[in-house]
């Protein structure tokens, strides 16, 4: 049964400084319809909307992306600058009563080496099964993907100097409190993280959400985010390392968040 508290009315409870930010740590539950609707944005952001989208593994990368929000998954073994997301998925599916195959639950890590070994078996009962479970658990996808969002505003005031949090805090809340900022402030975080650690830089630049909330000025708070968000990613792609070309992503990027809105 939800909550009669969805995260949308606690983050508005908090904006009216009503709740202390320690209550913001506390775990926080979409409706089943909040849960469906974002996910299946989610869905359609990173996947195209598409089953087969499930399962990917992009060119020039060392990782697995893995559901509805692409979640990283390292191959065995392997670690790389980007913070992983499909273990701690697995782990939520499975406290939520999902049953995994033994060769998911037991994993130590992704069992594909390369991309190329990942592609030669995407027809193969493992990644089929996969894609199936991962199809049928889109809100509890969304779920997991929100109590990311829970956690970052914490991380991220924890980041900056003092003098800097009020920004930061203001234009959070200012997101958050209208009517469709809960989807912007989720699809964010899950798309391209808090923005706090130091291994996610190009030339000591982050492209996170607090970079992101750090960019807007006072405009319209979803305008300023869109904004804001272009000016980020798009400085991420002149700050990449030529070899990775970055740039092939860029308009798909600016794409997505034209969404917020």
């Amino acid at each position: 049964m939800d909550r009669p508290r969805t995260v949308f009315t606690l983050l508005i409870c908090l904006w009216c400084g009503l709740f202390p930010l320690s209550v913001y740590s506390q775990s926080v539950h979409l409706s089943d319809t909040q849960a469906d609707k974002i996910g299946r944005r989610l869905w359609q952001n990173e996947c195209g909307g598409t089953v087969s989208g499930l399962t990917s593994w992009n060119s020039g990368e060392n990782f697995a992306s893995l559901g509805i929000g692409h979640f990283i998954w390292y191959p065995v073994g392997q670690r790389g600058p980007f913070e992983e997301s499909f273990p701690p998925l697995l782990a939520y599916l499975k406290e939520s009563g999902v049953t995994l195959p033994p060769w998911v639950a037991d994993s130590h890590g992704c069992p594909w080496p390369n991309r190329s070994a990942f592609l030669a078996d995407l027809n193969s009962a493992r990644l089929r099964e996969l894609r199936t479970i991962l199809a049928n658990t889109v809100p509890l996808q969304a779920r997991f993907a929100a109590n990311r969002l829970e956690a970052a505003l914490p991380k991220m005031l924890a980041a900056v100097p003092v003098e800097e949090q009020a920004k930061v805090k203001q234009n959070f809340y200012r997101v958050a409190a209208t009517s469709s900022g809960m989807y912007p402030l989720v699809d964010y975080v899950n798309f391209k993280g808090e923005g706090t650690s130091p291994t996610e830089r190009y030339r000591g630049q982050g492209w996170g959400l607090l970079q992101v909330l750090e960019t807007m000025n006072d405009g319209p708070a979803l305008e300023e985010l869109r904004t804001a968000a272009a000016q980020v990613l798009t400085r991420r792609v002149h700050n990449a390392p030529p070899e990775r070309h970055e740039e092939r992503w860029l308009p798909g990027w600016l794409s997505r968040v034209r969404s917020y809105q």
